[in-house]
């Protein structure tokens, strides 16, 4: 019977050591998150290429699906060809009025020789008038036809800024039909299928980022003085019902508004009504997952 006593207390007195330990080995304790993104349709039409599957690692920016851009590509064509037949009527300026100007310098050397011809009493000043004023007539058209071709020329840039505008609309939205990831990531769910009509704003898929994990921890306000942004701090992950990993943290976000304690997560001072959020950023070894519990232990 005493040893069976003796044997009773010495696993009890474990016990408590072992609690005892095991509640001062964490300074706090969270779940880890990580970054979501869902990723909706920019545009309508068929999903004509959208093979992802879930689960699937996907690169930020490069193509894994696209949405039905002939109807686009028909409307580029047309405005290109439209944007051709407005520059056929961009007049050459120079070209269009070096008729007048070729007329006017034959009337000069008329004046010149009318004027030699006039101080020689050769001939009457009415026949030097009429080479002014045909000069002058001349000029004038010069002038109106030179702004009358420019106003064109204005008017048809005008125009062809018009269409290239369309042009540059439509090229945008034809980017915006090729489907992408916006980050490096896993995809966590799919919501379309290849074949379907994808309506603009409708949700595709949502990917997250699940190599860089960040564990949210709360902390009481006396812990607050003990940390920093950029801080390491020693990260446990669960890995059973008994056994932790360790993984380097780094602290990426301290909060700097207080609020009440959530229900799920007991701190160190268990009597504070208030806590501060705090993010710790880790490197995921691919055994980490998401909302699984951790804690950490500041170094």
């Amino acid at each position: 019977m005493k040893t069976s006593k003796f044997f009773v207390i010495g696993i009890a007195a474990a016990i408590l050591t072992s609690c005892g330990n095991g509640n001062r080995t964490y300074d706090a304790s969270g779940v880890f998150e990580a970054t979501e993104v869902i990723v909706s349709a920019k545009n309508t039409g068929e999903l004509v290429q959208f093979d992802i599957q879930e689960g699937q690692d996907l690169e930020a920016g490069k193509q894994i699906g696209c949405i039905d851009t002939t109807q686009l590509y028909l409307k580029k064509v047309q405005l290109l060809a439209n944007m051709k037949a407005v520059d056929s009527r961009h007049y050459n300026v120079s070209k269009q009025i070096a008729s007048i100007q070729q007329q006017i310098a034959t009337q000069k050397t008329e004046q010149k020789r009318y004027e030699n011809l006039v101080r020689s009493n050769a001939a009457n000043q009415k026949q030097l008038d009429d080479v002014n004023a045909q000069i002058t007539l001349l000029e004038k058209q010069l002038v109106a036809q030179t702004e009358t071709l420019e106003n064109n020329n204005r008017s048809v840039s005008g125009e062809s800024m018009g269409l290239e505008a369309q042009v540059a609309q439509i090229e945008d939205q034809i980017r915006k039909s090729i489907i992408s990831s916006p980050i490096n990531g896993t995809v966590l769910s799919k919501y379309a299928e290849q074949g379907e009509l994808a309506a603009q704003g409708r949700t595709l898929f949502k990917v997250a980022d699940i190599d860089d994990m960040k564990l949210r921890v709360y902390i009481t306000a006396d812990q607050l003085t003990s940390l920093k942004i950029g801080q390491q701090v020693k990260v446990y992950a669960d890995q059973g019902k008994s056994d932790r990993k360790e993984y380097p943290g780094t602290i990426t976000w301290i909060s700097d508004k207080a609020e009440f304690t959530p229900k799920t997560i007991q701190t160190r001072n268990e009597r504070a009504n208030l806590v501060y959020a705090v993010k710790i950023t880790v490197k995921n070894d691919g055994y980490i997952k998401k909302g699984m519990y951790g804690e950490i232990k500041i170094n």
